[in-house]
């Protein structure tokens, strides 16, 4: 068992409306910035698997449990919670705000899943404030992502898919992804229960390619679902409030930074057509393809931690 890797420093950040963000600084206080953003919406940081990645002597790293959720509050699923605070443009200012709160001038970006998504929104927005990006199980936000892995997917796991659909209860001609919000938000505990226990079934389903990494949300205690699949769900109803192409629209405002991108080639989730996309379009990017594993996996850690080696002097010295 590897040896926990403890922060130096946390806290509780108080954002401009009123919420407030959990945040940890783990590694070198001098050394090279790097920010990680965590899967989901909603996971917060976990275990704080994250800082095992990078050279804690060469890298100062940052990790948050991202708005209303972890340790942040208020937590998406408590009563008078405004979704509308969720939107992604609101999700950037908040990475900004800690930015600014730690004193650091730039950064790289990393991330996960849907971390990807963000780092990427984030450095479009503020491109002189992002040293590099290191992505896996990328992730872009487009409304083509998000019908492949709330419906397309259904070709590959029809029984499981099928559950999740009657699940939903969605009325005649109403999206799926719009019940779930219903349902995420309805005052009847039991039914906001039950429609986050189904939602984290099927995403362990789809999740589960290779067996050799196995997918635990619907284990996680309720409240962990409920905030999740609430916020998967209704990031994922709205495209992740990035258009219709997601980070697509904009990558030509960081294609001059440096980056890798980590996919697997099983992952079933997220097929590895997302990442080449982006990397055709990204002339300063490096594409890992790991042949044989899927939305996670040792040797997709294995090329984390070579990213960030490869990166910190091309960082150090931009």
């Amino acid at each position: 068992m590897s040896t926990p890797i403890e922060p130096f420093d946390r806290g509780m950040l108080t954002l401009r409306d009123g919420a407030q963000i959990y945040w940890e600084t783990t590694g070198n206080p001098a050394g090279t910035p790097l920010l990680w953003l965590h899967g989901g919406p909603g996971t917060g940081l976990l275990s704080g698997g994250y800082k095992r990645a990078p050279d804690p002597k060469s890298w100062l790293i940052v990790g948050l449990d991202q708005r209303a959720c972890g340790r942040s509050r208020p937590l998406a699923n408590e009563p008078g919670f405004d979704l509308s605070t969720l939107q992604t443009p609101a999700l950037i200012a908040d990475l900004e705000e800690l930015r600014q709160h730690l004193g650091i001038e730039r950064w790289l970006v990393a991330g996960g899943s849907w971390g990807t998504t963000l780092a990427m929104a984030y450095g479009q927005a503020h491109p002189e404030r992002v040293t590099g990006f290191v992505l896996t199980a990328v992730t872009d936000g487009s409304r083509g992502y998000v019908e492949w892995i709330s419906e397309s997917v259904e070709r590959v796991f029809p029984e499981a898919w099928e559950a999740y659909e009657a699940a939903s209860g969605r009325a005649p001609g109403q999206r799926l992804l719009d019940a779930y919000v219903e349902r995420l938000t309805d005052p009847n505990p039991r039914v906001r229960d039950a429609a986050a226990m189904a939602w984290c079934t099927w995403e362990d389903a789809h999740m589960s390619i290779p067996h050799r990494v196995a997918p635990d949300l619907a284990s996680r205690d309720p409240q962990f679902r409920e905030v999740y699949a609430l916020q998967v769900a209704y990031s994922w109803a709205n495209n992740a409030f990035l258009g219709e192409q997601g980070i697509l629209d904009n990558i030509h405002r960081i294609c001059h930074l440096p980056a890798v991108l980590i996919h697997g080639r099983l992952d079933i989730s997220g097929p590895v057509g997302t990442a080449r996309r982006l990397h055709r379009q990204w002339p300063g990017s490096q594409l890992v393809i790991v042949e044989h594993e899927g939305h996670g996996g040792p040797d997709m850690g294995a090329a984390l931690r070579q990213a960030y080696t490869d990166l910190l002097p091309i960082v150090c010295a931009s």
